[in-house]
């Protein structure tokens, strides 16, 4: 997803409630080198084109992924 400024983002959501979303991001961010934040929403942003590594990367711990790269 582009933001203000022709800046991307990857945002990852739809987690089940038994899910601790802010490990979730924090690892993510940390194995990706990237910033990123949790919205209220409960979804994750990270700065940048994150798609296929992030994917990887859920699938990983075990989470079912579905891919909408529009």
């Amino acid at each position: 997803e582009e933001r203000r400024y022709g800046k991307v983002v990857t945002l990852v959501s739809g987690f089940e409630d038994n899910i601790d979303v802010e490990g979730l991001a924090s690892s993510l961010k940390s194995n990706l080198g990237c910033g990123g934040t949790v919205q209220d929403d409960g979804a994750i942003m990270l700065q940048g084109e994150h798609i296929s590594r992030a994917t990887s990367l859920l699938e990983e711990d075990g989470l079912t992924v579905n891919v909408n790269d529009t």
